[in-house]
């Protein structure tokens, strides 16, 4: 067989994994706080784009003057990808199509009210929460001074006033620092061990200045357990018997409901342990919850706005208090293209047009299909919303990509970390998303979540002379069509949070045992 060199000429079609398409994929799965944050870090970067509601009287006299010199320090620092497209557009990322009501599948879908039209003044990104401005520095420092103090503010003013030693201020300031926002020392028992390694010193030297910290206000602080948390809170109401000590040692019996055991252990009867128990529960477990903690946490804040519309159906559309608006200044483009005098100026002028025009239709297309997936999604648990969680259909990823001509991986992206706020309150879109459960008599199956609620009902409607046991439940549960396994019953309990027949038995006998 000889071997022959040979030119062929082929065409196929590949995808290519541009940096442009990857921002696009990356925008899906982000929520509208975090495509604001996203939208913030473009605008200082990109001369071309502004927040919608740009007030003219805020442009410089000479832009063209000042554009150059922008674009001229902007040039030695930029490396971004170009795109492809170069025609300048204008549209407010939270819009769909001309801002008109369209509906798919019956689900009316709004789009934005307050579209921006060339010459408009609409609502500037700032003001939706998503982004910070210089402007707003000095209410931003009176907030901090007017904010109540965090637990490490209110512990390191008390060590300043309770010791004078400067080495045992070390000592404690060291220990501050571990506290977690709970109250309790970090590592536990072997915070004290790492902090006397960390100064080297003696740990009994830490060990000496904890014990005076443990004093502090909020009782309980500085614990390295919930036993020694528990303890230092009742030493401090003088209630801390060897009874108390005992049961304060064995939280992991109170935890097993194993009262018996701690009965004979304390030393005391029924009556007296459930008068201590109750006593326990007067006190807090978690001390250093009451402070503002040094970073807020964050309110889970709607992406996807749905209400019953007047026809009888259902209204979705983005949360507007949330979604960026920004836009392509193109009589910035013009007046600043008209100078650019090195071919410098000119590439970068480009690039920064067509990263400006990508962005803006990787917004509008993200915002058309956060809506296309989310009212597919009620149109498949439209029962849900109607008749509430007994009602949920099983359903997973696949079904929503083939209804909706998506793939699966979109629809992952689409539904991961967004939330949805509905009639029946709010929930993030996967948890519409539920394995399928068969029914026993070959009829439509069960959404886990359907039967996850279903046992919850059950258990707490049982007798309390006959506490239902795994068995028991699955006989009831395929009495109501639900082919399920005991096994299949026990993981469900475990995910709810809720005890074994025997324990539950346990629970209720100390309990009518305390009330005689």
């Amino acid at each position: 067989m000889s071997l022959v060199q040979r030119l062929d000429l082929r065409q196929a079609q590949t995808l290519v994994m541009t940096p442009q398409l990857q921002q696009a994929i990356k925008l899906l799965q982000l929520s509208n706080l975090e495509i604001g944050e996203f939208v913030d870090q473009e605008l200082q970067q990109n001369p071309l784009l502004e927040e919608s509601g740009h007030d003219d009287q805020d442009r410089p006299v000479d832009s063209t003057e000042i554009g150059q010199d922008r674009i001229a320090a902007a040039v030695a620092a930029d490396d971004g990808p170009a795109s492809t497209d170069d025609q300048a557009s204008r549209i407010d990322a939270g819009a769909l199509g001309d801002g008109a009501h369209d509906t798919v599948d019956g689900v009316e879908i709004v789009g934005d009210r307050d579209t921006a039209q060339d010459g408009g003044n609409p609502q500037s990104f700032a003001a939706t929460g998503a982004g910070g401005r210089f402007d707003g520095e000095a209410s931003d420092i009176a907030d901090r001074m007017s904010r109540d103090p965090t637990l490490r503010d209110h512990l390191l003013e008390q060590l300043n006033t309770e010791f004078d030693d400067p080495k045992e201020r070390l000592i404690g300031a060291a220990l501050i620092e571990a506290v977690e926002p709970t109250g309790y020392l970090a590592d536990g028992p072997s915070a004290t061990e790492f902090v006397a390694t960390i100064l080297a010193i003696d740990v009994s030297g830490v060990e000496s200045v904890l014990k005076r910290m443990q004093q502090f206000d909020p009782p309980g602080v500085m614990a390295r357990n919930l036993s020694e948390c528990l303890s230092i809170q009742l030493r401090q109401l003088d209630r801390f018997d060897p009874a108390m000590e005992m049961l304060c040692r064995n939280l992991d019996l109170l935890a097993n409901r194993r009262f018996g055991d701690l009965s004979r252990l304390c030393g005391v009867d029924s009556a007296d342990l459930s008068d201590m128990i109750a006593e326990l529960r007067k006190l807090d477990p978690k001390p250093g919850e009451h402070f503002e903690s040094s970073s807020a946490a964050q309110t889970i804040i709607p992406d996807i706005l749905m209400r019953a519309s007047r026809d009888g159906g259902w209204s979705i559309e983005l949360n507007p208090d949330t979604l960026p608006r920004v836009l392509v200044n193109r009589r910035y483009y013009a007046e600043v293209s008209h100078g650019c005098k090195t071919a410098a100026d000119r590439e970068y002028l480009t690039e920064r047009l067509n990263a400006a025009n990508w962005l803006i239709r990787s917004l509008d297309q993200r915002a058309q299909t956060i809506l296309k997936v989310a009212s597919e999604i009620i149109n498949q648990q439209e029962e849900f919303f109607l008749h509430g969680v007994s009602r949920l259909r099983p359903l997973v990823l696949r079904n929503i990509a083939e209804i909706i001509g998506m793939h699966e991986s979109t629809v992952s992206r689409v539904t991961s970390n967004k939330f949805i706020s509905t009639p029946r309150g709010m929930f993030e879109l996967k948890y519409f998303f539920s394995t399928a459960i068969p029914r026993a008599d070959g009829g439509e199956s069960f959404a886990a979540e359907a039967i996850r609620h279903r046992l919850r009902d059950l258990i707490d409607s049982e007798d309390p002379d006959d506490i239902l046991s795994d068995d028991t439940l699955v006989e009831q549960l395929q009495q109501e069509g639900m082919d399920i396994a005991r096994r299949t019953v026990a993981k469900y309990r475990e995910q709810l949070g809720i005890p074994s027949s025997v324990q539950r038995r346990r629970q209720k006998n100390f309990a009518a045992a305390a009330t005689r």
